[in-house]
């Protein structure tokens, strides 16, 4: 591997890897075991060491621990993507993107609460920024008619306030994952992208009015046409990451209905 330490031949103890990384000697001596992390040298009294290689490589696999992969897939990522460089490009992008999300949340947060201390009039539209169900109304009418608009559209303003939050929670954790397993380079056929594409199916199944809810709806069609506009609509697009990231939601979803559906 590549030298990209800048401390030359220098090295660190596995206690001390552990405390500045913020994680256990047991894990990293379990990394060890499985073949994630090999320390650089061992000592003669049993010690592990790492060099700055080895520190790079826990760095990425932290950071892919932190998007929620498994270690067998972050052991396939890391042998797919053996530059570091690119991988952590990959990984400061994802993180940019959720640095903004977050910056969007936290400011309609704070808005929230200066308006309860002002006892002012709360508003939704500022409660949930970025959340508008009525702008793919035309889309949804081409595509299924207007009766399928109308029975999700009465489903939703039909919701406690409540529950609007949780159903856009739940949309929004399963965006932030489909993203996450784009930006690992998880495998669109393996078992990770397989979860989410099944995940994907029961939350369309969820909203009432759509094909993927009516028991004689062409639920093979719909996923399908769905999975094509998240590529070609660059606003559906954004919720994935980009272009990229819908490819690869797409890749997945087809290849979930081709076995599954």
């Amino acid at each position: 591997m590549q030298d990209f330490s800048d401390t030359g031949s220098r090295d660190w103890s596995i206690q001390d890897v552990a405390r500045i990384a913020g994680t256990t000697s047991r894990t990293l001596r379990h990394y060890d075991d499985i073949g994630l992390l090999k320390p650089s040298r061992v000592g003669h009294n049993g010690y592990r060491y790492y060099d700055g290689d080895a520190l790079l490589q826990l760095q990425r696999i932290l950071l892919l621990r932190e998007l929620g992969l498994g270690l067998p897939a972050i052991a396939e990522f890391l042998q797919r993507q053996a530059d570091p460089v690119t991988g952590l490009s990959r990984h400061l992008d994802w993180l940019v993107q959720e640095q903004q999300r977050l910056a969007l949340q936290a400011e309609s947060v704070r808005k929230t609460i200066e308006t309860v201390k002002a006892g002012g009039q709360l508003m939704a539209e500022d409660m949930f920024q970025g959340f508008d169900h009525t702008q793919y109304k035309d889309e949804v009418e081409e595509r299924w008619g207007k009766d399928a608009y109308a029975a999700s559209d009465a489903w939703w303003r039909g919701m406690a306030a409540a529950e609007k939050r949780e159903w856009k929670s739940l949309a929004e954790s399963l965006a932030r994952d489909w993203t996450a397993a784009a930006g690992a380079g998880v495998a669109a056929d393996g078992p990770e992208a397989r979860e989410l594409a099944g995940r994907h199916v029961a939350w369309l199944k969820s909203i009432p009015g759509t094909p993927a809810a009516k028991s004689r709806g062409d639920v093979r069609a719909y996923i399908t046409g769905l999975a094509d506009m998240y590529v070609e609509d660059p606003r559906f697009a954004a919720n994935y990451g980009g272009a990229e990231g819908a490819r690869f939601v797409r890749a997945a979803l087809l290849s979930f209905v081709e076995k599954h559906l």
